[in-house]
């Protein structure tokens, strides 16, 4: 006989899975947040890679980050027991995208990549040929012991994940417009932000003309055809 659950034990196995991002994408709610409390950064990793992670200040001392002269940013976290004071989002279980009112199809991955505009942090799905751009930093430096601040381009937000009122552990990168409608700007103007469209071809070379061009008809020898 197969077994039936209460409904507030089904919410509760939901709520216990907030931070996965494989559930329907008309599940979860969003609220608006402080974006003054966060910090969303890079890590340098390895050689030529970056790491994504987000700071939340909870209370107001200590700092959870200081910006240094130097533009980068110090993790003072790192020097106290932040427990309460700072929350920290590593990857895809602490954030995720959300766009039109709606979270975005989980093939949909955070990425950061140099361009030659600088450091840019990327919405990429690989089945669509257009990377969208979510935050920017015009000027960076590696660095294993600091962190490269992002700035959220236009229309993007961090805000709350929320179900059914109840605000979760969870964050998103959020913007108002619609996926295909970002799709659909981030393709009009691929050809001066600094990147191209995934697996674009590069533009074929143009064809070069010939030095007689302008001389006019060229006499051709003609050889004739014996059996």
């Amino acid at each position: 006989m197969p077994r039936t659950y209460p409904g507030s034990l089904v919410a509760g196995l939901l709520l216990s899975l907030s931070g996965l991002p494989l559930l329907a994408a008309g599940l979860f709610d969003s609220q608006p947040l402080n974006q003054e409390r966060f910090a969303v950064l890079a890590q340098a990793v390895g050689r030529n890679s970056w790491k994504l992670l987000v700071l939340e200040q909870i209370q107001k001392r200590p700092l959870c980050w200081e910006e240094r002269r130097d533009g980068l940013v110090n993790p003072s976290l790192n020097d106290f027991d932040f427990s309460g004071i700072c929350s920290r989002y590593l990857d895809s279980n602490g954030y995720s995208l959300r766009a039109g009112g709606e979270d975005m199809d989980k093939r949909f991955r955070l990425r950061i990549e140099d361009d030659r505009n600088g450091l840019v942090l990327l919405a990429i799905d690989p089945d669509r040929g257009v990377p969208i751009p979510v935050a920017r930093a015009s000027r960076y430096r590696r660095d294993r012991n600091a962190f490269v601040k992002l700035n959220l381009e236009p229309g993007w937000a961090l805000e709350r994940r929320a179900y059914q009122g109840r605000t979760l552990s969870h964050v998103y990168f959020a913007n108002p417009s619609p996926t295909n409608r970002l799709l659909a700007l981030s393709g009009e103007s691929d050809t001066t932000g600094g990147f191209r469209r995934l697996g674009q071809p590069s533009a074929p070379e143009a064809p070069r003309i010939s030095s007689l061009a302008g001389r006019g008809p060229v006499r051709l020898e003609v050889i004739p055809y014996r059996p």
